[in-house]
């Protein structure tokens, strides 16, 4: 994991969201076409050019599950990056990048679970995730594959003090 002021040009600068509901459960979605314990995560995705890394988690966040009633709540001080393992370098962003360099937010929902559209999100947008739960954000760390754990046992840290 790399923290720093700004993201190294090695590394996607994207965004990482947390969304805490009103009982200090965050988000979790299981990821469309994977399958096992470790296929669990809390949406992310890039920054587009010209767009701030807060604009960018709110629309992430969006796009990937409908939901646009939320409150902000914290941004972490430091991007924390990850590396791809060796055999999804070449396959992942056409090889230009080593890994994700990702500005974590936390936000909470302030809209009702009904709310929640992962399987036909806004403006037609592929659906990320398979399905969806609440969950403890202590645990999140060990729902997701192996390479990202570091950044997530970081998240949980930074945001405890919104989780139950």
């Amino acid at each position: 994991m790399k923290p720093g002021p700004e993201p190294d040009a090695a590394y996607r600068p994207c965004v990482g969201i947390a969304l805490f509901n009103r009982a200090g459960l965050v988000f979790i979605g299981r990821r469309a076409g994977f399958s096992g314990d470790d296929a669990w995560q809390m949406p992310q995705g890039g920054i587009d050019p010209g767009e701030t890394p807060r604009d960018a988690a709110v629309r992430e966040l969006a796009e990937e599950t409908g939901v646009t009633q939320v409150s902000f709540l914290a941004e972490a001080a430091d991007w924390l990056s990850y590396d791809l393992p060796p055999d999804l370098l070449k396959s992942s962003w056409r090889g230009r990048y080593r890994g994700q360099a990702q500005k974590w937010f936390a936000f909470r929902f302030e809209g009702e679970d009904s709310r929640i559209n992962i399987l036909a999100p806004p403006g037609g947008h592929k659906a990320e995730f398979a399905e969806w739960r609440w969950e403890r954000l202590a645990r999140t760390p060990e729902l997701i594959v192996a390479f990202k754990r570091p950044v997530y046992g970081q998240v949980a840290k930074l945001f405890a003090g919104f989780s139950n």
